[in-house]
């Protein structure tokens, strides 16, 4: 393996310091050790030092307000502490470096989009917290302060020409933050896994038409997963020809993972992203951005995250 992928160009991993400086408090499962656990995975699978490594850049506001209300951005700013954190939810809490890191996990998704339009990646894996798929235009929730992938989608749409690009989600909950920003644009299809009734006890009535919402009961298995990618997913996605596909990448589907209560392993990761591989090369040029969301059990996380990245540089 290079550092060139089989379709011609470098898988990117963008990240940045900051992330791992957002910290809502002792034993909360959304924690910095996250990302060290991703690090280690990848050192471990030899996969570190093929990956282009890029910084990235925090988001404006003007990127950001493409998706989140204004005075939504003004709260925040005015609910961020100098020191200690503040609780904003039962769930989601902010410290004095929250808003630094939710700018430049935004950023890294930005960043990854231009790396591939402009040819320097073919895809690219953002390592980035805290995640996103749950904050709605005017509301955090569910450890999500700024929708990245959605942020990421509208950057890529009206900054390179693109006309349809695809969301796909396969965390354990409901990505109710991308759907109350994108349904019922035409421009952006969103595909999706979840359990339900679960967290956050939505998206079993899809709010547009270009949602494709499929609800998992609790204890479904990697082959009912794999039955919904081919029987639900790919069709719609071949209907409709994405130009670039982002991926909210969840990992807390594991059955390792006690944050819910599906049955994926690793090889399940590996073979959804094989398939979305697979559709990018025939509709999007190999266009790819995967953004990280869940993922809680250390372990279970680290090896989802290589496999999933080892798909992606071709391996």
């Amino acid at each position: 393996m290079s550092a060139w992928n089989s379709a011609g160009g470098a898988t990117a991993y963008v990240s940045h310091s900051s992330c791992s400086m957002h910290d809502m408090g002792k034993g909360h499962p959304e924690c910095p050790a996250r990302l060290a656990a991703i690090q280690d995975r990848l050192i471990a699978a030899g996969l570190w030092d093929y990956l282009l490594h890029v910084d990235a850049s925090p988001a404006s506001r003007e990127q950001i307000e493409r998706v989140h209300a204004a005075a939504y951005l003004d709260e925040l700013a005015t609910r961020s502490p100098a020191v200690g954190t503040v609780q904003l939810d039962p769930d989601t809490a902010i410290n004095a470096y929250t808003l630094r890191a939710a700018y430049h996990a935004a950023g890294a998704g930005i960043k990854a989009v231009d790396l591939v339009m402009q040819g320097k990646a073919q895809n690219a894996f953002c390592a980035i917290r805290p995640p996103g798929h749950h904050a709605e235009r005017a509301q955090s929730m569910g450890f999500c302060f700024f929708n990245n992938i959605s942020i990421a989608a509208h950057h890529a749409l009206a900054c390179h020409g693109l006309e349809r690009v695809a969301i796909v989600d396969f965390d354990v909950h409901h990505g109710n933050g991308t759907e109350d920003i994108c349904a019922g644009d035409a421009r952006i299809l969103m595909v999706s896994i979840f359990q339900h009734p679960f967290y956050p006890y939505s998206g079993d009535v899809p709010k547009g038409s270009n949602m494709v919402n499929v609800p998992l009961p609790r204890a479904s298995t990697g082959q009912q997963f794999r039955e919904v990618v081919t029987e639900r997913w790919l069709p719609a996605l071949e209907a409709f020809a994405p130009q670039f596909i982002f991926i909210s990448a969840g990992f807390d589907a594991h059955l390792e993972d006690d944050m819910g209560s599906l049955g994926l392993v690793e090889a399940d990761y590996a073979w959804v992203t094989r398939q979305l591989m697979q559709l990018a090369a025939r509709h999007a040029s190999h266009r790819i951005v995967s953004m990280l969301e869940g993922g809680y059990d250390l372990s279970a996380l680290g090896r989802s995250v290589a496999e999933h990245v080892r798909v992606m540089t071709g391996d």
